[in-house]
């Protein structure tokens, strides 16, 4: 049975605007109950209503400029927040919601004027969003900050574009991260990555899919802190004393790295800041490039070199041909995904702690790296410079033996917190 992270109850006249806060928590890796996407023709309504409830992990009302509506809808929507209300002895959260235009709490629910309400106004639309997710997620979702490290918030801009690879949406969102010095001015940056479930793999339909991408499976991952960029020249010459790459360039990605090297950076990293480093699982990988989404890549159903870089003399779905750079790009130079990780597709092939498998059955679904089997080959993420757009898929897999060394692999680091 289908599960919800929170039921989203509202007056019918203010479904436009529960609509698109629906789709912005699925951006944010989140799984709403919403009527209209989840009551279907010959249902019960409230018995689908109540169904949904009991499936939901918490959840929010919104009052809008409309209030409770009339007699019958006022008296729907009090039913469902008494029921909230019922099972919060249960561990279901509730969360009270002003749409913008509104000011006040309803003179209906008077007995809730003493509780704290997230208020969407003009303007403030993001601050509110997150306000939101925070309160869905609970305290216990988001991964603290490791200890003597503040948290800090960055903002950025993410873009959805259609299948002709034309931008069709910008979206200003934040994240929070924090900063690891290395020394001698060289800095890391670990972006705070909430935990959350998702499909893993590829669909049967999904243009230039392979049979290792599947079966799709549902994936429960815990929160994390993972490398806003892949793991820079300057970081590793900082940690490792040398820098083996192709391509020479501080703000460059580093490359022509084994697995092994990999993992060494990882051990000397950790023993320097007393904090445990390591390379991403293959599901925590998927996770963090996917940040809620369910197309092929994080941007939508394709990409062009304006947004990664890969090699612009191949195409995906409709897009057009594009640049073709013959070598990697400094980090940061595209735009991120919705959990502000930037180059999760394109720029290098990225190494995962998993060994490979042909297909996900027997994969875990906790989201731990899967260590077993007799393939000693290592997984592969995300695309790199020299390769077509294919294979910077989000549901991509590639592998290489962990001795191996080329220039279109690096690595991308991920951080334990007790």
């Amino acid at each position: 049975m289908e599960q919800f992270d929170v039921f989203l109850a509202h007056n019918s006249q203010d479904k436009p605007q529960i609509i698109k806060i629906a789709r912005d928590l699925k951006l944010k890796g989140l799984n709403p109950w919403l009527d209209k996407e989840q009551i279907r023709g010959g249902d019960k309504i409230i018995q689908a209503v109540f169904n949904g409830i009991s499936l939901s992990k918490s959840g929010a009302f919104f009052i809008g400029q409309n209030g409770l509506g009339n007699f019958q809808a006022n008296l729907e929507l009090d039913t469902v927040i008494h029921s909230f209300l019922e099972r919060q002895s249960q561990g279901f959260r509730v969360i009270p919601v002003l749409l913008p235009g509104v000011s006040d709490v309803p003179k209906q629910l008077w007995y809730l004027k003493q509780w704290r309400w997230i208020q969407f106004t003009q303007g403030n639309e993001e601050e509110a969003l997150d306000d939101l997710i925070r309160s869905i997620r609970g305290r216990d979702a988001e991964v603290q900050a490791p200890p003597g490290i503040t948290l800090q918030t960055f903002q950025f801009e993410t873009v959805t574009v259609n299948p002709q690879g034309n931008i069709t949406n910008r979206r200003n969102c934040t994240a929070k991260y924090f900063v690891e010095d290395l020394g001698n001015g060289v800095t890391l940056e670990m972006v705070q990555i909430p935990g959350g479930r998702f499909i893993m793999g590829s669909p049967a339909g999904e243009a230039g899919r392979y049979d290792n991408e599947g079966p799709q499976h549902e994936v429960t991952v815990p929160s994390f802190f993972m490398g806003k960029y892949v793991v820079t020249q300057a970081q590793y010459q900082a940690i490792m004393g040398s820098n083996p790459s192709h391509f020479k360039g501080e703000k460059l990605p580093v490359e022509t790295v084994s697995w092994h090297d990999a993992v060494e950076f990882c051990k000397r990293l950790s023993q320097k800041t007393g904090r445990t480093y390591r390379l991403p699982s293959e599901a925590e990988w998927e996770y963090a490039a996917r940040a809620g989404t369910t197309t092929p890549f994080y941007f939508g159903e394709t990409i062009t070199t304006d947004l990664a870089n890969y090699d612009g003399n191949y195409t995906y779905g409709s897009a057009p041909k594009g640049e073709y750079r013959q070598q990697t790009t400094d980090v940061g130079k595209f735009p991120p995904n919705s959990f502000g990780l930037y180059d999760m597709c394109g720029n290098l092939f990225e190494w995962c702690l998993d060994k490979y498998h042909n297909n996900y059955d027997g994969a875990p679904t906790d989201g731990s790296a899967w260590l077993e089997g007799s393939n000693d080959n290592k997984l592969l993420r995300g695309g790199s410079w020299n390769f077509n757009p294919r294979g910077c898929r989000s549901a991509n897999r590639d592998r290489n033996d962990p001795v191996s060394r080329y220039d279109d692999v690096g690595f991308r680091l991920v951080v334990l917190v007790a």
